[in-house]
């Protein structure tokens, strides 16, 4: 089966709810925003903004966690400012920025100074997930030009993910033209949407790939598998696979928090998203060290083989990050033992330019 641009739509958007997030039309998004406006802004029947946020769930996000913490009004804006705020004229090192607060949290001055700082979280990363999903399809966005991206996803207001369709049907039209949508047209016309973003996914129904914004082409990666499948698939099935293996809302957040790699210092604009073999090995691994660890256990914590060019030293980087972040091992010794010299070249300009990740330091 072939999809038009609008049936591949109203597909991502059925597999989406299925995961339990909210449809909702962009008009819908923009009309709250115009309801204190007398005159709203509207291009070719579309109603138009500049902003990016849906601030009002993020709002009642930060509201409804931290009302423990008596978080004031003033607070609250003040975080919504200060994301706002951030440039889109040097969009990575804003993505990097933003993606340290939403991966990792940032402290909150008190507007009471007599009041104790706490530590605010954009997402709620525990097994109660309260969070807020939504999945918004043509949503006029003002930039330099209009742009109605076919879809985003919101998590609390934050549009963390974007989708691009093309129609496998016309000959001229390939999955690839989907990327340029994103990073060419996209990237120039509306850049503040992307200082929040996680990653993208494109697709033409026959494929289905996802990978950073600030990737090259041939660093998009379908998720040609999920837990429990003998096989990998290919074709219009990985597109089933992406959207129950990326976009299970536990995995979706765990992906989030804890499989980006932006490194500390790149001339290139690196940002590495896991692809599905790293995902799933790194997680088997974590659980079993646990499950083995000594004196309960006998201290094998598991073997892991991969091809060449599998990322075998991402999948590495993304384990130490569980390992670090946990509070079950508190603050573990991670030693790295390699069999060659250009190995250990690799791996240890990786790890030292991965102190953010490993919360080694703080931005």
């Amino acid at each position: 089966m072939k999809f038009t641009e609008s049936q591949l739509e109203k597909a991502f958007i059925s597999l989406l709810q299925e995961e339990k997030m909210i449809h909702l039309v962009g008009a819908q998004i923009r009309q709250g925003e115009q309801d204190s406006l007398s005159e709203p802004t509207t291009t070719y029947g579309h109603i138009v903004s500049e902003k990016v946020l849906i601030t009002e769930d993020l709002k009642s996000y930060l509201r409804t966690n931290y009302a423990n913490e008596n978080i004031t009004s003033t607070e609250i804006d003040s975080i919504v400012r200060d994301l706002e705020r951030l440039p889109s004229s040097d969009l990575y090192e804003t993505n990097k920025v933003i993606m340290k607060m939403v991966c990792d949290g940032f402290l909150l001055k008190r507007e009471d100074r007599s009041q104790k700082d706490f530590y605010v979280q954009l997402i709620d990363y525990s097994d109660e997930d309260k969070n807020t999903y939504k999945i918004v399809n043509q949503l006029a966005i003002k930039g330099y030009e209009m742009r109605i991206p076919d879809l985003i996803l919101y998590i609390n207001g934050l549009p963390l993910v974007v989708f691009e369709f093309k129609t496998a049907i016309q000959e001229n039209t390939t999955i690839h033209d989907a990327y340029k949508q994103l990073t060419t047209r996209y990237k120039r016309d509306i850049p503040e949407l992307f200082k929040y973003n996680a990653f993208c996914v494109i697709s033409d129904g026959v494929n289905t790939k996802a990978g950073s914004f600030f990737a090259p082409y041939e660093f998009f990666y379908a998720w040609r598998k999920i837990e429990g499948m003998a096989n990998e698939v290919d074709g219009i099935d990985a597109m089933f696979t992406l959207i129950q293996g990326m976009f299970n809302r536990n995995r979706l957040r765990d992906i989030i928090h804890n499989f980006i790699y932006i490194p500390d210092s790149s001339k290139k604009n690196d940002k590495i998203v896991c692809r599905y073999p790293q995902y799933y090995a790194a997680t088997k691994l974590f659980e079993n060290i646990k499950k083995h660890q000594r004196p309960d256990g006998d201290g094998k914590g598991g073997t892991y083989f991969g091809t060449t060019g599998c990322g075998k030293s991402y999948t590495m980087l993304f384990l130490s990050r569980l390992l670090m972040k946990s509070t079950y091992f508190g603050s573990p010794t991670i030693i790295l033992i390699t069999d060659r010299t250009d190995l250990d070249d690799q791996l240890s300009g990786q790890f030292t330019n991965a102190k953010v990740l490993l919360e080694m330091i703080r931005l």
